[in-house]
This record gives C-alpha cells, structure tokens and sequence, in this order.
C-alpha cells in the first residue's frame, strides 16, 4: 500500500464529532469514537483528523483543501427534523444542532469535489438529508418494523453483535465488496431514511424494508453509506474490513493519484 511508503507522506481523513459533555462540570467537548480512529489507522492507512462540531464556524473550503477522505459517524443525536420538514422530535430525544451545521454542507461540497465519503449510521441519515431526502424518527414506531434501537446489554460485544440480515441489490457496489447478496449487520439506530433523496440509489435493505445502504449515483467519486456500524468489527468481519480497504483506496487515489496508478500496473 502507498501508506507504507517511507517516501510518501499519508492521506488525511476527517472524522466527524459530536457535541459532548464530559467531565464532573459537564464541559462541552468535541469526540468521535475510537473505532473510527482505528479503522483509520489499521486499515484505511490514513491520518485521522477530527473534525469539530463547531457549526457555523467551520471553515468547509478549508477542510476539503486539506482532508484526502471523510468519515461520517455514528452518533446518539438525531438529525434535526427541521432539516428535511419533519415534525419535532419528542422531549428529551438527544439533537446536534453544531454537528448539523457542519456536516450537511461538508458533505454537500465533499462531492461536488469528489472528495470520498464513508457515512455511518447518523452519517447515513445527514447523507440522505443534505442531498434533500426525508427521515422516519423512529423506526420501532412503525407498523411492520423491526426494533432497529440500540440493545441494552452492557456488555459491548453483545451490543454490537450482528442483529438481522441485509439484502443487497445485484451487481452494487456493495455487492461488489461483499461478495455476496446477503450479510449480518449489527443494528443501533432508531432514525432511519423515509424518502430516498435524489441522486441517492439503495444498495441494500433490511427483511422490514428499511433501506440499509446507500451510494450516490451522480458523483464518479467514492461516496457511499452504510446504516450499521462497521467500525465495530473490522478486525474480525471480513466484509466490515472491506468497506474500509474499499474506501482507504479511493482516499489513496485521491491523495496519489499518480502513485495509485503507478502500483496498479
């Protein structure tokens, strides 16, 4: 891989955070978790950066003059349902308007610049929203719906364990990676995509019918989402280390194009 090329400076990739309290005063931090980070450094072969959740501070031109590659994360919050014309969510049910601000313009301009995009779970919903698709608030609401929530085991393993199948469209990207028109997903979520945004084409659904993943189809760059989690088992799910190896290859074309073509030969 270019990544381990002495000579060869690695890409960055900016992982996004989420507006968090820590701490005994309950200060305002800025976080992601570190699974993100370690897909990051163990298989992407990039640099992980954090981008902050500083809303209209951001400086989104900057950071896409400097990120190789962008991760969408997972989060507790829920996209505001201001956003894509829902109604308001229930009292006590945990928004991000700072997250918000950032992420729906960063993601629109990463692909009009063809920077590669990974979104994940929350990343998967912001996706569908800044391209103008709609959210249901909470799947387990719905008639016919399966509980997609997070389970309440305090053990991590069985929180994150695989919860329900995916079927995946033929001939996808997806598809492509899995090696397979089925897989097992883990499932903690209770947002999920309502009306599929334009330009937005389904890869995979769950048995109720929730779409589960996502690709843009009006960009010739890398930008997919995935409505699980991944990053919880890439080190011992073949699939979940693809989708990564997937994108940590367009990062390292974008980054080196030249070099990635170079090696391919």
């Amino acid at each position: 891989m270019i990544a381990d090329d002495p000579g060869i400076m690695k890409p960055l990739v900016g992982i996004t955070c989420c507006t968090k309290l820590f701490g005994l005063f309950g200060m305002p931090n800025h976080a992601a978790s570190d699974t993100y980070i370690r897909a990051t450094d163990q298989v992407v072969g990039a640099v992980p950066i954090l981008v902050p959740a500083n809303g209209d501070a951001a400086d989104v031109e900057t950071l896409l003059a400097r990120l190789d590659g962008i991760i969408l994360t997972g989060s507790r919050s829920n996209v505001q349902p201001a956003l894509y014309g829902g109604p308001p969510h229930p009292e006590g049910t945990p928004e991000d308007a700072q997250r918000d601000a950032v992420t729906l313009p960063l993601i629109r301009a990463a692909i009009a610049a063809g920077v590669p995009v990974l979104a994940i779970c929350r990343g998967l919903q912001e996706l569908n929203v800044a391209l103008g698709g709609t959210l249901h608030q909470r799947l387990q609401d719905l008639p016919g719906r399966i509980d997609h929530s997070t389970p309440l085991h305090g053990n991590a393993r069985l929180r994150t364990a695989k919860a329900h199948t995916v079927r995946i469209v033929a001939g996808s990207w997806l598809h492509r990676v899995a090696g397979a028109r089925e897989i097992a997903v883990n499932s903690l979520h209770n947002q999920g995509i309502d009306s599929l945004a334009p330009g937005l084409v389904a890869e995979a659904t769950a048995p109720d019918g929730t779409i589960e993943a996502v690709r843009v189809a009006t960009t010739a760059g890398f930008a997919v989402g995935v409505q699980w989690h991944p990053e919880y088992d890439f080190d011992r799910d073949a699939v979940s280390r693809r989708i990564f190896e997937a994108f940590g290859d367009a990062v390292a074309e974008r980054r080196h194009p030249s070099t990635r073509a170079a090696t391919a030969d």
